[in-house]
Order: C-alpha cells, then sequence, then structure tokens
C-alpha cells in the first residue's frame, strides 16, 4: 500500500473491536542469515543449530527484533501509512523456534482496543502465535488516523 497521508484509515471507518486482517510470516533459515546481515545481529543462537543448543535452547531462534518487525506489518498494511506509528511496544513471552528441515510460522492478528476522539487514535493489540506458542505479550501499537 501506499504512504501517502489520503490513503491512511479515517477515524470514523474504525471501531473498537475490529480486527485487522491476520498475516503468517514463514520463517526460514535463509530469512535467519538475511536478517542477521541486514540488522548486524549476527549472534549464532539465530543461525547455528550446535551452537544454540550448547547455550540451552531446543534449536536456532529467530531475532526478537525481527519478530517485532513482522507484526508490525498486520497494523501498517491495514492503516496504510507506516509514518502514522505513533508508539509500539511489546514483550518477547517465548523464542520463535525455527527447525532446520521445516522453519516456522508465526501468526499475527491485531485488534482495535481503543480510540481517542480528542487525538483521533487508535490503540492495536497485537497478537503473535507460533504453533501453540505465545510468542509476544502486551504488544501494544498506538496510530494515528486521519
Amino acid at each position: 500500500m501506499g504512504g501517502t497521508l489520503s490513503s491512511a484509515k479515517a477515524f470514523e471507518d474504525v471501531a473498537v473491536g475490529d480486527a485487522l486482517p491476520g498475516k503468517t510470516v514463514h520463517i526460514d533459515r535463509a530469512r535467519l542469515v538475511q536478517y542477521a546481515g541486514a540488522s548486524l545481529d549476527r549472534n549464532p543462537i539465530h543461525w547455528d543449530e550446535r551452537f544454540a543448543v550448547s547455550v540451552g535452547l531446543p534449536d536456532v531462534i529467530a531475532h526478537g527484533m525481527f519478530t517485532m518487525g513482522a507484526a508490525i506489518t498486520v497494523v501498517t498494511e491495514w492503516l496504510g501509512d507506516a509514518g502514522r506509528v505513533v508508539r509500539y511496544s511489546t514483550r518477547f513471552t517465548k523464542p520463535v523456534v525455527v527447525p532446520y528441515d521445516t522453519g516456522a510460522d508465526v501468526v499475527f492478528t491485531g485488534t482495535v482496543s481503543a480510540l481517542d476522539p480528542q487525538t483521533r487514535q487508535a490503540t492495536v493489540e497485537l497478537g503473535a502465535n507460533c504453533g501453540s506458542d505465545k510468542v509476544l505479550g502486551r504488544a501494544t501499537a498506538v496510530v494515528q488516523l486521519r
């Protein structure tokens, strides 16, 4: 979607309880290596299975910032303008384990939980699950509506 002011969501078109279109992101080892290069986070827990296991992890895990970044795309795609995200925060509850053979699918969801008519802002609660594991907690974005 474009990032123009006219394409952003209008306050009048949003209601508390609205569900944002969900999104499933497939994460494999190649994607983790690409992210490691782009982010300069080359910690071997994100690409070296033997190392990850040696430090007590079940397998290689996705970067937390990758997971957090993927989650906010649910909001920015719905909103129509990434520049209208005012605040975004989360807690990491469980790592996204990325097995070599299958990779991992993370399902992201969002729901409008509050609207402020004075500021024309919406609060969106995000969900992020990998299988039965909730991988982000208290994930909240505040966005400026037009």
